[in-house]
């Protein structure tokens, strides 16, 4: 009996050594994308040059090396987890995705930018990906929080006392002076992640029903209110008011059946009305001070798609190329070298990785989770009502931002983590951990 005791002993010590691992893991890779490496950086021309993110571009060689090494290590941590199996984090479309990304880079004007950016690409969404894996979906919930949560109580101490959390005198643009960025290079990074950070806690709070969690809410949405960054504030509402429908909606077929036919009803509703006053929505896309300026680089987009409608310009090269900018040619201003996205994911979409890489990414982003979403039920997992926030945010948020494929910017690495996080938690699939994280 001693020596079985002896065998046995050991085992959940160095599970939880192992799940130690992940979490330390996914917490610096959490850190690299919400902190960054330079945190609070100015916003220089010399920074401006390199696109709202802040850092330095793809091409840096500390910010290439840093990612480099999470990477290793959330593949060391997963695979001790999981095994080997947890390479196989990507479904097999959204592996045909990267790999379509990677593969633009022979017919684009800027090969060595796509491929760099395309490897970095395929570098953090694995990162994100297997960490779920190896952390699980409620942990690593409740980390994503934990981190968040730090973000934001930093964010709001910087502004008193950092200078650089506000956007300052002397901006390009003059409408920016006053907004709150917190450690963000800009205000809208910020808002779409304090936006998200209260759509984290409000459905926290309601299961907590700690005071805590409803003031970590409301402090993330009055940080959203003040960055005044308006896609951001308008979702917000939106987004709870999806995930709480679901929750209470998604119980019953009947009840699933009345409020498909309800979306739909609305959707024709919409069309319709967007039809008829046709002419008023052309007139203001044509009015190039409309959507604070979007309207000019949506023009030239919808140009491009036209002249390279099947594959595109290539992964990465919308942005942050200088001349080799696909859109050079179809903006008769010198400002296009220096944009940092198209300002709608889906247009981006198409004139980066043309339409055989929008199909793909349609497929990944959009029908996969509906699917999911309508396979799970809020009875079965809390945690889905809270996805489907994020999902419905997201989707809505990209027709005036960029956030899909965007390397690390934090919205779209929140993105991936939920599609890892509706992954595992699929109902169909078998659970995996091994003895000692079955609380996960």
């Amino acid at each position: 009996m001693a020596s079985e005791a002896a065998v046995i002993v050991p085992v959940p010590a160095q599970a939880g050594l192992q799940s130690r691992l992940a979490d330390f893991a996914f917490v610096l890779f959490l850190l690299l994308i919400f902190v960054g490496l330079q945190p609070f950086a100015p916003r220089d021309p010399a920074a401006l040059v390199a696109g709202e993110s802040g850092f330095a571009g793809a091409g840096d060689v500390w910010r290439q090396v840093s990612y480099l090494g999470v990477f290793a290590l959330v593949c060391f941590a997963a695979i001790r987890v999981q095994g080997f199996r947890a390479l196989l984090c990507l479904s097999p479309i959204f592996a045909a995705l990267l790999a379509w990304c990677a593969l633009s880079a022979l017919w684009s004007g800027a090969p060595d930018v796509v491929l760099r950016r395309a490897l970095l690409e395929i570098v953090i969404v694995m990162s994100g990906m297997m960490s779920v894996v190896a952390v699980g979906a409620q942990r690593s919930l409740a980390l994503l929080c934990g981190v968040l949560g730090a973000v934001l109580i930093v964010n709001w101490f910087s502004i008193p006392f950092v200078p650089n959390a506000v956007h300052l005198p002397g901006e390009i643009d003059p409408q920016l002076v006053g907004d709150w960025r917190g450690l963000y290079f800009h205000k809208n990074i910020a808002g779409s992640v304090s936006a998200l950070t209260a759509i984290l806690f409000f459905f926290r709070a309601l299961k907590t029903r700690r005071l805590l969690d409803w003031g970590m809410f409301l402090g993330a949405l009055i940080f959203t209110l003040m960055t005044r960054s308006k896609s951001s504030q308008g979702l917000v509402p939106v987004a709870l008011a999806a995930g709480c429908l679901y929750a209470f909606v998604w119980r019953r077929g009947i009840d699933r059946a009345i409020l498909s036919v309800g979306v739909l009803l609305a959707a024709v509703i919409v069309g319709t009305i967007l039809i008829k006053d046709s002419g008023l929505m052309f007139r203001a896309l044509e009015d190039p001070t409309e959507f604070t300026g979007r309207t000019v680089i949506w023009q030239a987009e919808v140009a491009f798609i036209r002249d390279h409608f099947l594959l595109g310009s290539g992964f990465g090269s919308f942005a942050d190329t200088g001349a080799a900018s696909p859109l050079h040619n179809y903006v008769g201003a010198a400002w296009v070298q220096n944009i940092s996205h198209g300002h709608s994911a889906y247009l981006q979409l198409l004139v980066t990785i043309g339409a055989v890489g929008f199909l793909f990414a349609m497929l990944v982003f959009l029908a996969g989770p509906a699917r999911a979403f309508w396979r799970h039920d809020s009875v079965r997992s809390e945690s889905i009502p809270l996805l489907v926030a994020i999902f419905v945010f997201m989707v809505l948020h990209n027709f005036l931002e960029s956030d899909f494929l965007e390397g690390d910017g934090p919205a779209w690495v929140i993105f991936v983590l939920m599609l890892a996080m509706l992954r595992d938690l699929e109902p169909l699939r078998p659970r995996r951990f091994l003895a000692g994280s079955n609380s996960r």
